[in-house]
């Protein structure tokens, strides 16, 4: 599953950056853009929405699983970047996080104690 989160997020980095770098190149108002028009708006609160929600389970579950206090990073670059990428680059992290925590487990035997 890592891969296949390593490569959407790949896939939400271009697709986003491409559309951005055309909207900064023609001069467009971005925001005004994301709420342009009815259907425009109700993209824009769904995927603010879910940006948000994608965000609080990051802390949340990076802080639950005890990876890296740097997962909080991943909030503004969701904001800044995209969150077509962050996020899948956060399940990936996780991911590799719960493979080194049952290889860990294997080898001593003994459960990771919680943080």
């Amino acid at each position: 599953m890592r891969l296949v989160y390593l490569i959407l997020g790949l896939i939400g980095l271009v697709g986003t950056w491409f559309f951005n770098l055309r909207s900064m190149a023609a001069g467009e108002n971005y925001l005004a853009g994301w709420f342009a028009n009815a259907a425009a708006s109700s993209a824009a609160v769904d995927v603010i929405v879910v940006a948000v929600v994608a965000c609080v389970f990051m802390v949340v579950e990076g802080h639950r699983r005890g990876m890296s206090r740097a997962v909080w990073l991943l909030v503004p670059l969701s904001f800044a970047v995209a969150i077509a990428f962050t996020f899948p680059l956060f399940l990936a992290w996780r991911e590799h996080h719960l493979l080194k925590i049952a290889t860990d487990t294997a080898a001593t035997g003994r459960q990771p104690v919680a943080p």
